[in-house]
């Protein structure tokens, strides 16, 4: 994926862009060409026989034209992420699988719930206390 999005060497915007309009004015001249004998205009029909033709064409020109737009887009995706400052495909932060927070297996689980603590004598420590504590003596006024 690093490489789809990061490629080496991507083609130049300019480049991207010329072919982008040369295509779409290539889609537009073919619609045209392949709509304008259909119309009443060039044919001996009326608009009511042709429009459903017309209308199935004109929707074709248009996702055709769509699906370019999206593919060069697509293309250009190396230069709208270069031009991000501070990201880079390493930027990216992914978690371990197996110690995820949602792992049903409570020795795998780095999250679980809170466990007991058995309390006996063997269990508690000696007191490191030194000296007894001291009385609390009270502020004086200010």
């Amino acid at each position: 994926m690093r490489q789809f999005l990061f490629p080496r060497r991507p083609m130049s915007r300019g480049v991207l862009l010329f072919f982008h309009l040369l295509l779409q004015m290539g889609l537009l001249v073919a619609a045209a060409l392949w709509l304008l004998p259909r119309t009443p205009w060039f044919a001996a029909t009326d608009w009511y026989l042709a429009w459903p033709e017309l209308a199935a064409g004109a929707g074709l020109w248009l996702a055709a034209a769509f699906t370019l737009r999206l593919l060069v887009e697509l293309c250009l995706l190396p230069h709208h992420l270069a031009a991000r400052a501070g990201f880079a495909p390493g930027d990216v932060v992914t978690r371990s699988f197996e110690r995820r927070p949602a792992v049903h297996d409570a020795q795998a689980a780095w999250t679980s719930e809170a466990r007991s603590v058995e309390i006996e004598p063997s269990v508690l420590g000696s007191a490191r206390v030194t000296r007894p504590a001291e009385p609390l003596k009270p502020q004086g006024s200010i």
